[in-house]
């Protein structure tokens, strides 16, 4: 049997770090705002007649080789797979082939995204009866167990279903909000993003154990930016739903003003050159994406300036994306269907 899937990567347009367990809980329930775009993350499923696993990763080289799905050791290079593999434990061998098509360390959330590709690729050959919901928190446990700091959970609704959503975070349940429906509002908010990749590399996990324990301690400098970032969120969420996209550039440089205040790091010389290139080339608002400190950055520009503002950025030093807002998420083709 063989199966391959795919889902998106998300870029974080407000409310990140609100996904964090369990910080929304100690801020009464978390709101962040994000959209599915078409850098996406692939795996190839195939099942053996052996007890063999092999794990490949076409974009880092990576390879593992286990006697058994048992015997897939959790400490090599390709952890994360292994142990979402180990996890579902399938009865029969398998050759798996990963790939992520975003920068390693894009701030994307492409590791959260081949997650999920590989839970919903695993429960389809497996013949798995878990719904979308428990896939995402398996996912999140599990990456949670790799890392071994604190994680988020925005990446992996933006990977299991597509678009541009709002996702919220409360005691009781998770729940999911689409904002922007029509393919009209879709692709006049696609034609005043640019996304740039600005050649630095981002580990999230160390900014949000951070910004965690300071939380806790009751920094105020901390409990107020994500305060504000919270009322930013839900701004966010409004000026979307209504379409406003002048307010939408205001909100993503309140979002990235906000954020810069939350973590040393979150902002580097390097970033703060590629944003002023930008901005002098006509960009309306510009932001990382993820935790800061490096990986891909949005620029909200007017349609009329967009080529500008890529020619800018791209004679700064920064390598211009192009993408598309994913209108779905996980996606499973079978070897029947090829």
């Amino acid at each position: 049997m063989q199966v391959e899937s795919s889902t998106p990567c998300r870029i974080d347009l407000a409310g990140g770090t609100l996904d964090i367990h369990p910080l929304y809980l100690f801020m009464e329930g978390g709101i962040t705002v994000n959209m599915a775009i078409d850098l996406l993350s692939w795996v190839r499923l195939e099942t053996r007649s052996d007890r063999e696993v092999h794990l490949s990763s076409e974009d880092t080289g990576a390879e593992l080789t286990a006697p058994s799905v048992e015997e897939l050791p959790l400490d090599q290079e390709l952890s994360l797979v292994a142990r979402v593999v180990r996890f579902y434990a399938p009865e029969t061998g398998l050759n798996i082939t990963t790939r992520n098509t975003a920068p390693q360390g894009s701030g994307l959330g492409s590791s959260s995204a081949l997650l999920i590709a590989l839970s919903g690729a695993l429960r389809e050959s497996g013949h798995l009866e878990l719904n979308n919901q428990r896939l995402i928190d398996n996912a999140a446990n599990l990456e949670a167990q790799v890392i071994r700091i604190p994680t988020g959970k925005q990446d992996y609704y933006a990977a299991m279903y597509g678009g541009v959503n709002a996702i919220w975070f409360r005691v009781d349940a998770d729940s999911i909000e689409p904002l922007i429906v029509h393919e009209s509002g879709l692709s006049e908010l696609e034609q005043r993003i640019v996304l740039s990749f600005t050649g630095e590399s981002r580990f999230s996990g160390t900014n949000n154990w951070n910004m965690m324990r300071a939380y806790i301690d009751r920094r105020a400098q901390t409990v107020g930016s994500l305060n504000a970032i919270k009322e930013t969120a839900l701004r966010m969420r409004e000026a979307l739903a209504a379409g406003d996209h002048g307010r939408f550039g205001e909100l993503i440089d309140e979002e990235w003003q906000n954020r810069k205040r939350l973590a040393k790091g979150v902002t580097t010389s390097r970033i703060d050159r590629l944003m002023a290139a930008a901005r002098s080339a006509g960009a309306l608002a510009t932001k990382i994406c993820g935790a800061g400190g490096g990986g891909c950055m949005i620029s909200v520009v007017e349609p009329r300036d967009r080529a500008a503002v890529e020619k800018a950025l791209t004679e700064a030093g920064a390598e211009v994306l192009a993408f598309h807002i994913a209108r779905r998420g996980l996606t499973i083709m079978r070897d029947s269907e090829r």
